[in-house]
């Protein structure tokens, strides 16, 4: 049988842990694209990083590394980091956006299948989204561009919010019309 195998980490904590900027910059993008913890953020960091490095040794070799260049635009272009002409100097232009742009969570909210990004998050961990009829539950699944016109709703879900008092009545079991305030009663005897 044999030990079991061990996973390489998908990201790296940063050497200046306690860096201020680092996060506040790290807090702004989590709030701004949903993210659970700062974590998912490191992961795509590391993906960025590879874009990069791989980018930088195959123009520091010149005419050598044509086919492995062709095929890492060819690799970016299909995930959408990158745009379609795209040279390997603009490799190294990218930046963090464009690979939290490429996330099932934010691709849901953008295409107008949830409203805010923790409702995507949700909606997807709970296997209401599907891509071309397939359900995922993980809402960092990189979307190629290619199966980005094929997220849809894998079940039918109403995201309509009800009346507060629909909510009041439906929480005490009664109906809107005995919330509603009543007029006080009007002395028949009494004359003005």
């Amino acid at each position: 049988m044999g030990d079991p195998r061990k996973l390489t980490k998908k990201y790296e904590i940063p050497k200046r842990i306690w860096d201020t900027e680092r996060i506040t910059e790290e807090g702004e993008l989590k709030k701004e694209y949903g993210l659970k913890n700062t974590r998912e953020l490191w992961i795509a960091r590391k993906v960025l990083r590879k874009i990069r490095r791989e980018g930088r040794r195959l123009l520091s070799l010149g005419g050598r590394g044509q086919e492995e260049a062709k095929e890492l635009l060819a690799s970016t272009v299909r995930l959408g980091f990158a745009k379609p002409g795209t040279t390997l100097d603009g490799l190294l232009a990218l930046n963090m956006r464009d690979i939290l742009e490429r996330r099932l969570q934010t691709r849901v909210t953008k295409l107008g299948l949830a409203k805010t990004m923790p409702q995507s998050r949700q909606l997807i961990t709970h296997g209401f989204i599907a891509i071309n009829g397939r359900k995922f539950s993980a809402p960092s699944y990189t979307v190629p561009i290619s199966e980005e016109l094929g997220i849809v709703l894998y079940k039918p879900i109403d995201l309509s919010t009800p009346e507060p008092k629909a909510r009041e009545a439906k929480r005490h079991g009664s109906t809107a019309d005995q919330l509603a305030p009543k007029a006080p009663p009007v002395d028949a005897g009494v004359a003005a």
